[in-house]
């Protein structure tokens, strides 16, 4: 007798059975239905057969054909290479965040910033990679407190890049207090997008981002401005300038959720990406004062979301970036590019970290790590090694099969797993073992839960034209 269904996961959400595939597609049923299905006694000219079927989960040769193109085509960062790579000028930073991840460094430690030699043989590396796009991300440490490689690697990738010819976007994550006008007008000249760390208004910001002089705050607040008044006249030369935002979330901030998007909103971004407290550098020594449950932290997020679907139900656009990453995923057959969401993950085939010395790691995470005297996620360095050397690391391999999430007890059958990815490090981190141990892994909750809340989000016809919008 043949099987009346195709593969596929399920689990009870909502008072309804959710259904996902390997493509990406979903469904929800009722449970009465849900059993029809499952026994096919589901009439075959009628809903929700009808849409089953158009979604892919009725045992059809088209509805195979479906699948495996929508499979190919999510996964074709497999063949791609690394596009991401995390360039760390300098360790040496002006402020002392309470959960800095990179372990920074006073800024007197001249001896931590990345020499032109190495910057030169970072290059290298990076233009051998067989991805058509490459992002070069400066990091610190504050980037800005090597100037001079900063704009050393900016010249010479565009300089190297009318050879290589590839899609090239260049991105410097700053905190903006050693920005200068000249600075700005150049890094602006040459294409170069921003990134910032803004925590919410001045005073939980300034909380969590304390400086070792001045006040943090008001930096942002001033180059913020000024690139929004930049911005119009720049868009005629060609480059794609864009400006982040970043929210890490502290336990400080579980009460200011509607301060953290009015913050943002008054400020003229689009959106911002927010991201929970992770068990790297000052993280680990600060818990007690900074730390929180997962369950604190997905309470303090469903409230952020329902706000700001609130905001754009009244008319003014704002998106949660860590939302929109995972409704690329439910809505569209488009692979968002977000790495940690990726199985396997991108550690190595995605993304390479280049630290200040020339030591390459296979992701910020891995290096982060390195800063806590644990090299276990060294690749090699650009001294040393080659790019084929790097890339084919045993390590590399290992991360691999250690983010599939085809292979993780936990994740190979979740409803979730066509939308989510693991991270090794934080597993390693967290509990000793690459291989994470998901009913007791706080990211996981953290990822299930919020996976969770925007499909029951889904199902309500307003706030589904808000996501639906997000993506598009």
């Amino acid at each position: 007798m043949k099987k009346e269904t195709t593969s596929f996961y399920f689990a009870k959400k909502h008072g309804k059975y959710l259904l996902t595939n390997d493509g990406g597609d979903y469904l929800f049923l009722e449970e009465a239905e849900f059993i029809k299905f499952l026994s096919g006694e589901l009439p075959k000219d009628k809903e929700p057969y009808l849409s089953l079927a158009e979604k892919n989960f009725v045992n059809r040769d088209e509805c195979l054909d479906n699948l495996v193109k929508k499979y190919r085509l999510r996964h074709e960062f497999l063949f791609g290479g690394p596009s991401l790579h995390i360039v760390v000028v300098t360790l040496r930073c002006n402020h002392k965040c309470l959960y800095c991840h990179a372990s920074a460094q006073d800024i007197s430690k001249k001896d931590l910033d990345m020499t032109k030699e190495t910057a030169k043989k970072a290059l290298d590396v990076i233009f051998k990679t067989t991805s058509p796009y490459i992002a070069i991300e400066f990091q610190g440490g504050e980037p800005l407190v090597n100037w001079p490689i900063v704009k050393f690697i900016v010249e010479e990738a565009r300089k190297r890049n009318k050879d290589a010819k590839k899609d090239l976007e260049l991105r410097l994550v700053s905190n903006f207090s050693l920005m200068t006008e000249e600075r700005f007008k150049y890094l602006l000249s040459k294409g170069v997008s921003f990134c910032v760390s803004l925590d919410g208004p001045e005073n939980l910001h300034n909380k969590n981002r304390p400086m070792s002089w001045g006040v943090s705050y008001k930096f942002i607040v001033k180059w913020v401005k000024k690139f929004n008044e930049t911005y119009p006249r720049l868009r005629k030369n060609g480059y794609i300038y864009r400006i982040a935002g970043i929210v890490t979330v502290s336990k400080f901030s579980l009460p200011f959720y509607k301060e953290i998007v009015d913050e943002y909103v008054k400020m003229g971004f689009d959106g911002f990406y927010l991201r929970p407290l992770n068990p790297f550098g000052f993280t680990l020594k600060n818990w007690k004062k900074i730390g929180y449950s997962a369950k604190e932290f997905i309470n303090f997020y469903k409230k952020l979301l329902d706000y700001i679907i609130q905001l754009n139900l009244k008319g003014r656009k704002f998106k949660e970036k860590m939302a929109v990453t995972f409704l690329k995923k439910i809505l569209t057959d488009q692979d968002p590019n977000h790495l940690d969401y990726r199985s396997p993950c991108g550690a190595g085939i995605g993304q390479l970290a280049y630290n200040y010395n020339g030591n390459v790691y296979t992701c910020d995470e891995g290096r982060m790590l390195s800063m806590m005297g644990d090299e276990n996620f060294k690749l090699g360095s650009v001294h040393e090694n080659n790019y084929k050397d790097i890339i084919t690391s045993p390590i590399v391999r290992t991360m691999c099969t250690a983010s599939c999430l085809d292979g993780l007890a936990g994740c190979s059958n979740c409803v979730f797993k066509p939308y989510c990815g693991v991270c090794p490090i934080y597993n390693y981190s967290k509990q000793g073992n690459i291989f994470g141990q998901m009913p007791n892994n706080d990211r996981c909750a953290i990822n299930k839960a919020i996976l969770s809340y925007l499909f029951e989000k889904l199902e309500d016809k307003k706030a589904k034209k808000v996501l639906e919008g997000w993506v598009k």
